[in-house]
């Protein structure tokens, strides 16, 4: 799970981990072992495709499709467990949690005073801050009266380019972003979504995710 740098105007996002691979193996009995795979048969991890594959290290070939004699019982415990989505998911959350790292999502309303007043939504953004901000006191009360998430809104409603990904800023560190959203930010409790926050982006609703 890799995740897309951060908007420009929210500074930069730290990269993300590669996937998680299974660890290695002191030697092919074992592997054989917890794998359930035939003899010589191994698990690896395309770094292309992001996917696990067969290689044979006998015959030098590979296959994307469990070789015939596999425990497949013992495959799909070794799967779950060192190639499935939640696994490498938990460990990125745990290395970024022990770097002092948090998730958020946000929602933001740009106005003609922004420091770029555009987005993927207007070529020219002429809205008022005025205005910015009954548009999204409008979308606050939305969200507290649990009619929509601020996620769903952020898909069609928000000015920066996160709004693809419900507004998903990924993990970030203290010095990451522009000092207002840092604060607001870092002072919310998981699942605690923020008061309006006014940054020389614009101005923003922030939810802590992780």
């Amino acid at each position: 799970m890799s995740l897309s740098p951060l908007p420009a105007h929210l500074q930069k996002q730290p990269t993300n981990q590669s996937p998680l691979q299974p660890p290695p193996e002191p030697d092919n009995m074992s592997n054989t072992i917890e794998t359930g795979l035939p003899e010589d048969w191994e698990v690896r991890h395309s770094q292309s495709k992001n996917l696990p594959y067969y290689f044979n290290s006998a015959t030098k070939t590979s296959r994307w499709e469990p070789p015939s004699g596999t425990d497949v019982d013992k495959l799909k415990i070794y799967m779950a467990k060192y190639h499935s989505p939640t696994s490498q998911q938990q460990q990125q959350q745990q290395q970024q949690q022990q770097q002092g790292k948090i998730r958020c999502a946000h929602l933001l309303v740009k106005h003609n005073q922004s420091r770029r007043p555009s987005s993927w939504r207007e070529s020219e953004i002429t809205r008022t801050k005025q205005e910015a901000l009954t548009t999204l006191q409008g979308f606050e009360q939305r969200i507290k009266s649990g009619s929509i998430s601020l996620g769903e809104l952020a898909l069609t409603e928000s000015d920066c380019s996160s709004a693809r990904k419900r507004g998903d800023l990924g993990y970030f560190g203290r010095g990451d972003m522009q000092k207002e959203f840092e604060d607001a930010a870092f002072a919310l409790k998981p699942g605690e979504i923020s008061g309006i926050v006014d940054t020389a982006s614009g101005l923003h609703l922030i939810e802590r995710l992780e």
